[in-house]
């Protein structure tokens, strides 16, 4: 019989045992962010394709991450930016719920061996070589590994915690009396719902199940209705993130709720003919197949009903799209107006998963650097023909370079200050202040062309031919060189930056040349003198757009992406 001590002490193990197989999740979840940051912006990059593309991506994103939440979040983040569909995003949803079963087998593992040397202790004991590494090690890469062990051993040690307190209960004949009697599927399934959703962790919530069972606190079937409730609650995650963005992404956290809670009402029904048709149950099904270890019993359960839920809905996502999109229907009378500007890639979920946000700002700016030299074309055509039918494009436009030079400086101070950023990612994002500001001013030399031409119109005057073909050739010139640019600074290509560099020498002494030009026209009275200062002030503004363009590419110097 334990004493009020022994029970108090057993509560607080289990505290302790919670709190630090959370704090290991977040640290090994952040660190290998971290060091796999290229893998995974490789990954998420391919977010697009077959279903069973997009239940992989999922899959291996949250098995690298460890962290369903996290990608659930950032998929909603994708859909909210309109990088996914719908379909492909359940897709990946679907993937993240088999990823996350990854922790639950690694938790079962630890388990083995009853020696005084039992795998749990072995693990346990990377937290000690992990933090050994991270204190001494000089290279980012070793102290991100060195978080990665660290984490990973850390689990362990709270899982031990979580066992002992377990143990403890264990011996108390009122708590397995208790227990015993809490044999309701539904009760259970409730229980690890409202579990679950309080700690936004089903990892936690199997581990903690995994911990009873493997105890002998409770059965395997009891355990195994903790785990299926432990996806529902798994839901709150997406939930929260979806309330607070746009449609489609209400929608996804839908879909992940639909999806998670399908595969509960599935497996109860079976459970159900099962139990009275033939008088068997989940857990004599594996406890037949995987005899004398309960820990992997409820491990190989819970990656089995995942699996399986995933083959089943996956043929009926079309369906589950059109679903969701009825109970959260489009609203005509408060669409949002089309014009407004916007962001185009990236979005606030995707700060859950920071590699990837780094990759989808770099989208983001490449996107910027297109619509700046869209008006950039359109004030030369605007001058040259003056043709003034794009002029709202043209201020549209505009607005959305404001807009973005904002939203993008915000997103990215946000961004910066989250841990799982490597030191190539912090490097790059220092980089993108400046790219913006720059890509902004070519925006606003567009819009000095616009007014150029303007007075033109007022004045009743136009360029010469001459004049035209030779601004036609500097616009050429400048998209070129845009094309080589917008080449290096995506792939960090050096080669297409020294092209880039060789163009924009051939901009300077082109511009130097029109000079000479009109001088030899304003002499010759081919032009007057106010078309002449309009011509040498456009000629002005584009070279100041190739040198803006030139620091674009020139920051593939300071980093290594």
């Amino acid at each position: 019989m334990m004493t009020t001590a022994e029970i108090l002490t057993a509560l607080l193990l289990l505290i302790a045992g919670i709190g630090i197989f959370l704090v290991a999740c977040q640290m090994m979840s952040s660190n290998l962010e971290s060091a796999s940051s290229n893998k995974l912006k490789n990954l998420f990059s391919r977010a697009s394709g077959s279903k069973l593309l997009g239940v992989g991506i999922g899959a291996v994103g949250t098995a690298a991450i460890q962290s369903s939440g996290a990608t659930t979040v950032m998929v909603i983040g994708f859909v909210n930016a309109g990088i996914v569909s719908l379909a492909q995003a359940a897709t990946m949803i679907y993937g993240a719920n088999i990823g996350t079963t990854v922790t639950a087998q690694i938790v079962a593992l630890g388990m083995f061996g009853n020696s005084a040397l039992s795998t749990s202790v072995i693990f346990s004991a990377l937290a000690g070589f992990g933090s050994f590494m991270m204190i001494l090690g000089k290279r980012d890469i070793i102290k991100k590994t060195g978080g990665i062990l660290t984490g990973f051993g850390m689990l362990f040690v709270g899982l031990d915690l979580m066992s002992d307190s377990m143990a403890g209960f264990a011996a108390l004949d009122s708590v397995k009396i208790f227990l015993a009697h809490i044999s309701n599927p539904f009760l259970l399934v409730l229980i690890g719902t409202v579990f679950t959703a309080i700690i936004q962790s089903s990892s936690v919530m199997t581990s903690i199940a995994i911990a009873m069972v493997y105890s002998g606190l409770i059965g395997l079937d009891q355990g195994i209705f903790l785990t299926m409730g432990s996806n529902i609650g798994s839901c709150v995650v997406a939930i929260l993130a979806g309330i607070t963005s746009g449609k489609n992404a209400k929608r996804t956290a839908l879909i992940h709720l639909i999806f998670n809670c399908s595969g509960v009402v599935i497996f109860m029904i079976a459970y159900y003919l099962f139990y009275f048709i033939g008088g068997i149950t989940f857990g004599g099904m594996f406890e037949s197949v995987f005899p004398g270890v309960p820990q992997t019993q409820l491990a190989m359960f819970h990656t089995f009903f995942n699996v399986m839920t995933v083959l089943i809905v996956l043929p009926l996502t079309g369906m589950l799209v059109k679903i969701v999109c009825r109970i959260v229907p489009d609203k005509p009378d408060n669409i949002e107006n089309p014009d407004a500007p916007r962001l185009f890639f990236i979005d606030d979920n995707m700060l859950k998963t920071p590699p990837v946000a780094v990759e989808q700002t770099k989208k983001e700016i490449v996107n910027m650097a297109g619509i700046a030299m869209g008006n950039f074309n359109r004030s030369l055509e605007i001058i040259c023909n003056m043709n003034f039918s794009e002029e709202n494009d043209f201020a549209k436009d505009e607005k959305e370079l404001n807009f973005l030079n904002y939203a993008i400086v915000n997103f990215v101070v946000k961004l910066s200050e989250k841990q799982q950023l490597s030191e190539e990612d912090h490097i790059y994002l220092s980089s993108t202040f400046r790219t913006v500001r720059d890509i902004e001013r070519i925006g606003d030399y567009a819009e000095n062309i616009v007014e150029y031409a303007v007075s033109l119109k007022n004045s009743n005057s136009s360029f010469s031919k001459d004049a035209i073909k030779e601004i036609q050739h500097l616009r050429d010139l400048i998209n070129d060189m845009y094309e080589k640019v917008m080449r290096a600074y995506t792939n960090g290509d050096m080669f297409s930056l020294g092209q880039a560099d060789a163009v924009e020498e051939e901009v300077d002494v082109f511009t130097k040349q029109m000079e000479d030009k009109h001088i030899e026209r304003l002499s010759e009275g081919i032009c007057s003198p106010s078309v002449g200062s309009q011509y040498l002030s456009l000629s002005s503004n584009a070279e100041r757009v190739a040198d803006h363009l030139m620091n674009v590419g020139k920051t593939i110097r300071i980093k290594t992406m």
